[in-house]
């Protein structure tokens, strides 16, 4: 669980770099604010499943109830992100999203 999210946090920050390298300062806080818009929740919903592991209450429904909060959260952080920083750059942002989502499958392939 914690390394999918260290790998996204990782991939996060190689695509603020990129994006710094791209488009300036302005892309890589866009992309860095993508990146962590997905590895924000993505964290809390892992702890939440540690935390519900070790106290033996696991269920099916701790686990969707848990990914429905964690989708809710994703998309209210982007659009808290998009209405507070005015100096968003779309293209990065979505880069910074896409490569957070991905990046489990990036290690996935880069391993095999």
């Amino acid at each position: 669980m914690f390394r999918a999210v260290f790998h996204q946090s990782v991939a996060t920050l190689v695509a603020a770099g990129l994006a710094w390298f791209w488009v300036g300062q302005q892309g890589a806080v866009s992309a860095g604010l993508g990146g962590a818009a997905v590895v924000i929740p993505n964290l809390l919903f892992a702890l939440s499943l540690w935390a519900a592991a070790r106290s033996g209450r696991t269920s099916v429904a701790v686990f969707f109830v848990g990914e429905f909060i964690k989708i809710a959260a994703t998309l209210a952080l982007l659009v808290i992100v998009a209405g507070a920083y005015r100096d968003l750059h779309w293209l990065a942002l979505l880069a910074g999203v896409v490569v957070a989502l991905k990046a489990n499958l990036l290690a996935i392939l880069i391993k095999a």
